[in-house]
């Protein structure tokens, strides 16, 4: 960072450091234990931008990936990679394993992330997201990672057709998770993520 950087108040930009979704298999454990939440299994890679033959060979490259670590797990419990796109033209990489398979999940979400981010495509690249559900009631709930920011924070949707969040839930995860996870301290910053595949057990 040069000297006119300092003057003009500018930063440097911060290489994302994906190592820090493998804390999320001890954050499941403290979220079971302290609020009743589980692991649904599911998990997500969000990005935008890519598009073409791109995309095509992104597409390829992340599904030979992860049916590798299918084949190499002996459970046999990864299933095919499932693509989609939201309203606003995000594209969403939804990876499912056991709900008891955490850590396969996050090596998923890793090893998703770090090919996007070598091939080139770290600017595109925003979120990543873990979903977990309360085996009592089925409230959805998630930990989303900002790749930009190399933080997480929980998002609490309130089941039914508003789109409405459990805030009191979210500060609660909050507080709980603040020894596990690098909390994202910026609570703008907690965006919605309405509908995010991966967010809520599919039937």
């Amino acid at each position: 960072m040069g000297f006119l950087d300092v003057l003009l108040g500018r930063s440097k930009p911060v290489r994302p450091d994906l190592d820090r979704l493998f804390a999320v298999p001890g954050a499941a454990i403290t979220l079971e234990a302290g609020a009743g939440f589980v692991p649904t299994g599911a998990g997500s890679v969000c990005f935008a931008g890519v598009e073409g033959g791109a995309f095509g060979r992104l597409r390829q490259e992340v599904r030979d990936l992860l049916d590798a670590d299918v084949a190499a797990d002996p459970a046999g419990g990864g299933e095919p990679v499932a693509y989609s796109r939201d309203a606003y033209g995000y594209t969403w990489l939804l990876a499912r394993h056991p709900a008891d398979a955490v850590v396969s999940l996050v090596n998923d979400l890793h090893a998703v992330n770090t090919l996007l981010q070598d091939a080139g495509f770290g600017p595109h690249l925003l979120c990543s997201l873990i979903g977990f559900r309360h085996p009592g009631d089925e409230r959805p709930l998630a930990l989303v990672y900002l790749y930009k920011r190399g933080t997480f924070y929980p998002f609490a949707p309130v089941p039914g057709p508003a789109e409405r969040r459990d805030n009191a839930l979210e500060l609660q995860v909050r507080a709980l998770l603040a020894d596990d996870l690098r909390i994202e301290p910026d609570l703008s910053r907690w965006f919605p993520v309405w509908g995010a595949p991966g967010l809520t057990p599919e039937p």
